[in-house]
């Protein structure tokens, strides 16, 4: 067994928000409070509590009032150096580190310039890193290891930033999902619900977006949000058990193809892999009248299967798809950014009942490193193995692993 949360966001979420869920679910205000007094930004901020009522729901808010008015414009480099000097907990400082180092690609990407060179302004503001290293704080304490989230709401409008007036969802964020491909919708309200700081922790911590995943519901914390809305503007955090591997239920679509283009393939594939499809593949078969085809698969979940298939009736000549639902067993998996000699690269590591079953470092980190310094893949790839091990050793006997 092990420790699940699931954030269900009807009406999207914040840092401060996720703070006042953690918080209603069990984590001493005051925990957060010394865990944040490393980062020697105390005299920058207050930290408190209130019960609120949101539409007639009592949720916990968490304040984080400024005690001055100056707001620090940082780049990552002093973020990571504030961090990096605060004595946190090792998961604690891994995962504030990969949030802000999602958040300025992310950011860098938008402005056309390098991580380095990002200018944080509201998010590198004191508010948004107590948000971000309390938030941390607070699911280490709980000692979640995997965090999944609900879809997350569009919002609409405008916002004012410090580039001036931005339509809702701002860049950032809207780059933030495109890099997880986070399933979103529009829920009516047409305020900024999803802020840069709530979308750079759920997009960097969250093993997957959608649905609750099985558990054993064992607790839940509620989170308010600052404005009142509609329906009550409240982020519910799920807390529970799961168990380290399991079923799950799949579905396999196939269709053999013999009278068509077979450059569209190559497009077919990238857009069910865009649209969600777990797996996509093709082997190349004889058919009748000993003509060569191909046979397309796309491994999808139940929920996704209207949408495949439109899209492969769309864009191919097939007049049929067969359909098949298969149970599969998986094991459990997390995300751990390490540090090496040439960079931060994610790795995914599938643990079964607590034993490490299988360590793949995350293939896009590689291949940008690799281009970046003129390197092997396979060079990069072991480098980000060997510097995980090295580090869970480091950690003692009980390797518990991120979110």
């Amino acid at each position: 067994m092990y420790r699940i949360a699931y954030l269900q966001c009807p009406t999207g979420i914040a840092g401060d928000m996720f703070l006042g869920a953690l918080v209603c679910a069990g984590v001493p205000l005051k925990y957060i409070t010394d865990g944040l007094s490393g980062l020697n930004l105390s005299n920058e901020y207050q930290l408190t509590e209130e019960i609120v009522l949101k539409n007639g729901q009592s949720a916990v808010k968490v304040h984080v009032d400024l005690t001055t008015h100056h707001h620090h414009h940082r780049h990552l480099p002093d973020i990571e150096k504030l961090i990096n000097e605060a004595n946190l907990p090792m998961r604690v400082r891994d995962n504030s580190l990969a949030i802000f180092k999602h958040l300025a690609i992310a950011e860098a990407k938008v402005h056309g310039t390098t991580i380095d060179k990002v200018h944080f302004h509201e998010v590198g503001a004191t508010d948004a890193i107590v948000d971000i290293v309390g938030t941390c704080l607070g699911l280490d304490y709980l000692d979640i290891e995997q965090l999944y989230c609900s879809p997350l709401p569009t919002g609409g409008g405008f916002v004012k930033a410090a580039h001036g007036k931005l339509a809702v969802p701002v860049p950032a964020v809207l780059e933030l999902w495109q890099s997880r491909k986070v399933p979103v919708y529009s829920n009516g309200i047409e305020k900024e619900l999803v802020t840069p700081t709530g979308a750079a922790i759920v997009t960097t911590l969250a093993q997957d977006f959608g649905e609750a995943p099985p558990m054993t519901l064992t607790k839940m914390g509620l989170g308010a949000g600052n404005r009142d809305l509609e329906i009550p503007n409240v982020l519910r955090l799920w807390l529970g058990e799961g168990k380290s591997s399991s079923l799950e239920e799949v579905a396999v679509l196939e269709t053999q193809i013999d009278d068509c283009n077979p450059q569209i393939f190559g497009y077919v594939l990238q857009e069910l892999l865009k649209i969600g499809a777990r797996d996509v593949f093709t082997q190349p078969v004889t058919m009748k009248k000993n003509r060569p085809g191909v046979l397309l698969t796309v491994i999808c979940d139940l929920d996704k299967i209207d949408v495949c298939e439109q899209i492969i009736f769309r864009e191919t000549t097939t007049i049929g798809i067969r359909r098949q639902i298969q149970k599969r067993s998986i094991l459990a998996r997390k995300i751990e950014t390490v540090s090496t000699k040439y960079g931060d690269i994610r790795v995914k590591i599938a643990t079964k009942e607590g034993k490490i079953m299988n360590i793949q470092a995350e293939y896009e980190d590689c291949v940008r490193l690799a281009r970046e310094q003129n390197l092997s893949f396979n060079v990069i790839s072991l480098t980000a193995q060997q510097a995980f091990i090295a580090k869970s050793k480091g950690q003692g006997t009980k390797d518990k692993g991120h979110f």
